[in-house]
């Protein structure tokens, strides 16, 4: 197990809930109120926060994304965001 690694345990209660315990919470950065994902692979089941799977998903898919489109430099990128204000009426 790496130094960072660690092991928690919490009881399944009778409707299948289960508290987070609070280092776990923590290393997901989640509280009250935030949702979390489980991402399930054969037997074993990992949780991880959702806003930040979703960004990371994104970020999986857009990966390579600015380069198909020609945009290698900022000034292409600006370029792109003048020509589309342009034809949007300047806004």
């Amino acid at each position: 197990m790496s130094a960072n690694a660690f092991v928690d345990n919490a009881k399944v209660m009778a409707k299948g809930q289960v508290t987070i315990p609070k280092d776990v919470r923590e290393v997901l950065g989640v509280t009250s109120g935030d949702r979390i994902s489980f991402i399930v692979e054969g037997k074993s089941v990992r949780i991880v926060n959702s806003a930040i799977y979703a960004m990371q998903l994104l970020q999986d898919e857009m990966a390579g994304e600015a380069e198909r489109a020609g945009l290698t430099s900022d000034e292409d990128v600006m370029a792109l965001v003048r020509e589309l204000r342009d034809e949007d009426g300047g806004e």
